[in-house]
């Protein structure tokens, strides 16, 4: 059995980018770990009834995501872990930066202000767990963080911060980022451009299909650049069954199609993207083998261990 830790934002965060290969390894015995760095207090809320918990004085929508949290990680089969706040799993260290420029990014709490390198900071807080955990691998967002959130990209640099300060014999064996090939990207598109307009009505709720000319977000690269993936269509199920516990965040209209608040459509894929690193540099490692675009759908990869 091989341990996997998976460095997180926000809830949510790790069953949207990582949910089929959350419970692809769980599904062959491993030990899986996520540790989630804030609560989202600043999500914006999808459903009518639950309206009132965004932007609460009382940041009512943080123990809420919590909890969502918690019951998408049991979906997963996953063991879920806050940033700094050791094994109690009540409350993280920090607090949601919002978007560059948000009342959120100024307060001091903010994960996105806070210095990774710092000896009390949140590179020393995802070192901790490492230490704790001890995984074979690491996962986590590349600099760009995704899509450039600064939470995104706060937690890609508090887990580079955390490698520099583990030794040696401490660093796991593999550290991956996480990317999506970019002929992926573009069938997925296409795939929900070609929905059937009744697919795209969901609970009151209409969906938005994507612009064709739309522009990828940066961590969509040439497929030569992602070395290991996950394509497991029995994992999409499990990933879907997660993602309808996040309730505040997503609608899921079936089993190939969800939306966030933003309510574009996106299609629910089977196959997840990433990129061999090594830990102390974080220059694109050797192994793994790059994804063909010819990678079929529903045919089981080795994951991220092989």
């Amino acid at each position: 059995m091989s341990r996997l830790l998976f460095v997180h934002a926000h809830p949510d965060d790790e069953t949207l980018t990582c949910g089929v290969a959350l419970a692809h390894h769980v599904a062959r015995g491993d030990d899986v770990h996520v540790l989630t760095c804030t609560l989202g207090e600043e999500g914006e809320v999808i459903p009518p009834d639950l309206a009132h918990l965004e932007g609460h004085p009382d940041d009512l929508l943080g123990p809420y995501r919590r909890d969502e949290l918690a019951e998408a990680l049991r979906r997963l089969g996953v063991t879920g872990h806050l940033l700094g706040d050791g094994d109690r799993g009540r409350a993280p260290r920090y607090r949601d930066s919002g978007m560059v420029g948000s009342a959120a990014a100024a307060r001091p709490e903010a994960f996105a202000a806070a210095d990774p390198a710092a000896p009390d900071g949140p590179g020393a807080l995802v070192a901790d767990v490492v230490r704790r955990l001890r995984p074979d691998v690491v996962v986590t967002y590349d600099r760009f963080g995704g899509y450039e959130h600064p939470d995104h990209v706060q937690a890609h640099r508090a887990t580079r911060a955390a490698m520099q300060r583990l030794d040696d014999a401490e660093l796991p064996a593999r550290v991956l980022e996480i990317v999506t090939p970019r002929s992926w990207a573009r069938d997925d598109r296409d795939a929900v451009r070609a929905t059937a307009p009744d697919r795209l009505v969901v609970r009151g709720h209409r969906l938005v299909p994507p612009e064709a000319d739309a522009p990828f977000t940066p961590s969509v690269v040439p497929d030569a650049d992602v070395s290991h993936a996950v394509v497991d269509l029995a994992a999409r199920a499990v990933k879907n069954h997660a993602l309808r516990a996040h309730a505040t965040q997503v609608v899921v209209a079936d089993e190939e199609l969800y939306a966030l608040s933003n309510l574009v459509a996106v299609r629910s894929s089977e196959r997840e993207g990433f990129r061999l690193v090594d830990p102390r540099t974080w220059e694109p490692a050797p192994g793994g083998a790059p994804v063909s675009p010819a990678a079929a759908a529903g045919t089981a990869r080795p994951g991220l261990l092989d």
